[in-house]
Parts: C-alpha cells; sequence; structure tokens
C-alpha cells in the first residue's frame, strides 16, 4: 500500500460512482487487543459484501484522510484513511493504519465481491 495520493484517490471514487459496487467497510479501536491490554476500549464495525450505490464521493482533509460517499438513501463516512492500494485497477482499497502500522480503518470498494 501507498500514501495516499488525494488526486488519484478522488479520480477512483469518481470512475466507481452510479454503479452497484460491494462495499467493505471495517474500523476497530483495539476491539483484536483488548484481551492482551485492558485499557483498550473493544470496539469495531464491520460490514462486507454490502451492494451500495453513491452519486457523488469525495476525499477531503491533509491526512488522514476521509472519504464520504452520497447515497440516495444516505451516506457511507470513513475518516482516518492513510493508504490506498495503487496497483488495483478495479477496485478502491483504502486504509488507516496508526504510528506502529496497525489497521484501525479500512474502507474498499468493488464491482465484483471481496
Amino acid at each position: 500500500m501507498q500514501l495516499i495520493n488525494q488526486s488519484e484517490v478522488q479520480d477512483r471514487i469518481d470512475l466507481l460512482k452510479d454503479q452497484d459496487l460491494y462495499i467493505h467497510l471495517e474500523m476497530t479501536t483495539g476491539a483484536y487487543a483488548a484481551h492482551l491490554d485492558s485499557s483498550k476500549h473493544p470496539a469495531a464495525t464491520f460490514i462486507t459484501n454490502a451492494v451500495i450505490r453513491y452519486s457523488h464521493g469525495s476525499i477531503s482533509g491533509n491526512g488522514p484522510y476521509r472519504v464520504g460517499l452520497k447515497m440516495s438513501q444516505g451516506w457511507v463516512y470513513s475518516e482516518g484513511l492513510t493508504h490506498y492500494e495503487e496497483s488495483e485497477t478495479g477496485r478502491l482499497i483504502m486504509a488507516g493504519h496508526d504510528a506502529q502500522g496497525k489497521l484501525i480503518v479500512s474502507l474498499q470498494l468493488s464491482r465484483e465481491p471481496f
């Protein structure tokens, strides 16, 4: 994964709009590590292979970044994104890593299931 290039990610967001897409959205604040460190609050969110369609999407911030996707019935929003997969062509894979390199958040969009 590479550090987010904001204009490249925006181009990819624009290419995927107005089509049915599979989404993978994951966030953890230590749920996987809470059993090792009781100071970690065990919170997590996970959804995968749900189908969404957005009419407008944007990436903003100065890093970490946030992505918002406007759908007909609401929004998908993810914040804390730092990296994206540059070599993927048919999918948009983004992730946010903490200072130790641990995954904090992941937002992925694809025309095919994950």
